[in-house]
């Protein structure tokens, strides 16, 4: 029997899931955090665990090659993939996508916008009558606002700190983000009876 694998998003939302998960008794038989093996067992015998990048979720769940996932809803809002189904909103990692800038900017036409996440930001700025210019960023977002490379910036935010420790504030929430358990379409439909098995182990 071809085992289940299940993909989790790396950092704040892999030690959340890891939580989880031994709470309803599904533990690695390695540490992730120690082991180099990219594929680590579980002490269910048809789940296998592997942790990457969270981008690269919904890339392995489109394959086929892995048959869950537990990712940011950040990440799939900005992905094109739809072969997967969401499963069960999972309430870990919970934060929200804003539009955040200094204090007293408003949202206009033609803002130069700073972001990972220029699919949302796109869409988010149209919707709203508002064409905008995206600028893509990996690293600090709040830089570009506070150098002035952006009008504002489009960022997860979790306790709002790092906004203030750098005289930003939040001008719009786009999104209320938690992670979510996902699926790959053909292989629910194949193996329905073990991923129902480990779905109702989570409930």
């Amino acid at each position: 029997m071809k085992k289940l694998l299940l993909a989790i998003s790396k950092g704040r939302i892999l030690e959340e899931a890891l939580e989880l998960l031994e709470k309803s008794n599904i533990k690695c038989l390695e540490s992730p955090h120690a082991s180099r093996k990219l594929i680590i067992e579980t002490n269910l015998k048809f789940l296998d665990i592997m942790i990457v990048r969270a981008s690269d979720v919904p890339v392995y769940i489109e394959s086929g090659k892995v048959d869950l996932g537990i990712v940011g809803k950040d990440t799939l809002l900005e992905t094109s993939a739809n072969s997967h189904l969401r499963l069960k909103d999972l309430n870990i990692a919970a934060c929200k996508l804003v539009i955040a800038g200094k204090k007293g900017k408003i949202l206009a036409s033609n803002m130069k916008v700073a972001t990972k996440y220029p699919m949302i930001t796109k869409k988010f700025f149209q919707d709203e009558g508002l064409p905008c210019s995206v600028l893509k960023l990996y690293g600090s977002i709040e830089l570009a606002a506070v150098l002035g490379l952006s009008d504002v910036i489009v960022d997860l935010v979790e306790t709002g700190q790092t906004l203030k420790d750098n005289g930003l504030v939040e001008l719009q929430l786009i999104e209320k983000i938690t992670s979510l358990l996902i699926v790959n379409k053909t292989s629910y439909k194949i193996n329905r009876q073990h991923i129902d098995h480990f779905l109702n182990k989570i409930n």
